[in-house]
């Protein structure tokens, strides 16, 4: 069974029901794929509930996944380089904790399920795999 990490961009449109690509993706295939998280993405995803009962709904949804764990440190360094190599090549990555997000998938050897354009750009640039829809 194939690993994704599906990025914030995808699981705030799933749960408010809103049908894109990468949320109809995740909705169609979820019983054939394997979904993972990494921290950046859950604080994210959580930081945005507004109702206690939604947030502890998700957030126990959110810990049955797959937990993909890191020294923290090294991949705060690596998001690090990986901004300054994009932003040396004129690419401005709009939300910096992306780069983050996208060091779990790379050092994970993973595909990102996202729906966020600053993942695309830093995919061109980088061994970021991306899931083709």
């Amino acid at each position: 069974m194939e690993i994704f990490l599906v990025d914030t961009s995808v699981w705030i449109n799933a749960f408010k029901g809103i049908e894109t690509r990468a949320s109809v993706f995740l909705r169609d295939n979820n019983d054939a794929i394997l979904t993972a998280t990494c921290p950046t993405i859950v604080q994210e995803v959580l930081q945005g509930v507004v109702s206690d009962k939604e947030y502890n709904n998700i957030s126990r949804y959110l810990n049955k996944i797959l937990k993909l764990v890191a020294n923290e440190y090294d991949y705060a360094h690596e998001a690090a380089q990986l901004y300054r190599e994009l932003r040396k090549k004129g690419i401005t990555i709009s939300k910096p904790n992306d780069c983050l997000i996208a060091i779990y998938a790379i050092k994970n050897d993973i595909s990102l399920l996202h729906d966020d354009k600053d993942f695309t750009n830093i995919a061109a640039f980088s061994d970021l795999k991306t899931v083709q829809i």
